[in-house]
């Protein structure tokens, strides 16, 4: 029993014990220069980098609210037609998301009723192959399981639709005067956690400033009014080749505001990029060759077809060869070692 009361008492004092530490000062120039060095670095990277640039203490909204209108201008010529804009863009005007038609193939008097495919892959002898083709989607209407005459020269099958069937294969001509056509956007934003709305339209821009701007990066960087041709020529496109082949081209507005500075200093950032442009083949093919000539099986055989090494003697020979033609355009005809390769080589095709 006495034990156990002075295990008890010693528990109790040791609880209620204060411990505190102790400082020891190193006289050292090494020990101190260092210590200071490490203690300058953490400060420098809190208040540079965590206060400053990332601006840690800050209160940030991601969940931002956007309502955007458009309306394109511009009037172009198409097949002797004046073209306004209910008949170039779709749909309507004001979306976000608009369609600015560069070519339109027009297929005249057409009324319901039974007629020839014009497509050729509909090109048939009897009704037996038509009757094989009705699981195909991809005609101009119901095929009946018909052949019939489509000219003197040959037979397709017949549908039931829209006759005479549109002949989707001829190249027309793109509107080129959708270049010159502009387009408007409004842009309202919206930082909810903040109550914050601003627009596109900023304090300096009047009614005389918009009859008469065009956005550019040099001097009308807020201008909401954007000519076609200058959007497809900052997204690093051709014009030419978007009228005829078309194109799906993004305009990002982009709005990182700082709400600790001015109102007004909250301003859009536009850019342009091409959302369905297909994806660089340089990295595959890079990748696929650092696979093919290093780890696949008889990659010294795969080297030795796409590398070719040359000497200085075939230099020098050719070089004296080719000054022995007083400078003249021939070709220059060298060893049988020489390769005839071009550089592209096909190991196996795909099935």
């Amino acid at each position: 029993m006495q034990q156990c009361s002075g295990k008890m008492s010693n528990f109790i004092t040791d609880f209620f014990t204060y411990e505190t530490t102790k400082s020891v000062v190193v006289k050292s120039w090494t020990i101190g220069i260092i210590n200071r060095v490490v203690q300058l670095l953490i400060i420098t990277y809190f208040i540079g980098w965590v206060f400053l640039y990332e601006k840690a203490y800050q209160v940030r909204d991601t969940a931002i609210e956007s309502s955007v209108m458009t309306k394109v201008k511009g009037f172009g010529e198409y097949n002797n037609r004046i073209m306004d804009v209910a008949d170039y863009v779709t749909p309507t005007q004001g979306a976000s998301v608009f369609c600015i038609i560069t070519k339109l193939i027009t297929t005249e008097n057409q009324v319901p009723g039974y007629c020839p495919e014009s497509e050729l892959k509909f090109k048939c002898e009897n009704d037996s192959t038509c009757k094989k083709l009705m699981s195909k989607p991809s005609s101009n209407g119901l095929l009946t399981g018909r052949c019939v005459n489509f000219n003197v020269t040959h037979k397709t099958c017949e549908i039931k639709g829209w006759c005479p069937a549109e002949i989707d294969e001829i190249q027309p001509d793109p509107m080129m005067e959708v270049e010159n056509f502009t387009i408007f956007i409004k842009n309202s934003i919206r930082f909810p956690r903040f109550n914050f709305t601003k627009g596109n339209f900023l304090p300096n821009i009047n009614s005389s400033y918009i009859k008469q701007c065009k956005f550019d990066f040099e001097s009308n960087m807020y201008c909401p009014i954007f000519k076609v041709g200058d959007v497809i020529r900052f997204a690093q496109q051709d014009f030419t080749t978007l009228a005829k082949k078309g194109g799906v081209i993004g305009i990002k507005i982009a709005w990182v505001c700082d709400l600790d500075k001015a109102h007004d200093e909250c301003k859009p950032a536009y850019s342009f990029t091409r959302l369905d442009a297909m994806s660089e083949k340089t990295t595959g093919t890079v990748l696929c060759d650092i696979i093919l000539l290093n780890f696949l099986k008889g990659a010294d055989q795969y080297k030795a077809k796409k590398f070719e090494e040359v000497s200085d003697s075939h230099i020098k020979s050719n070089n004296s060869l080719y000054r022995t033609r007083d400078h003249s355009q021939h070709s220059i005809k060298t060893d049988e070692n020489f390769s005839k390769d071009s550089g592209a080589f096909s190991i196996d095709r795909y099935s």
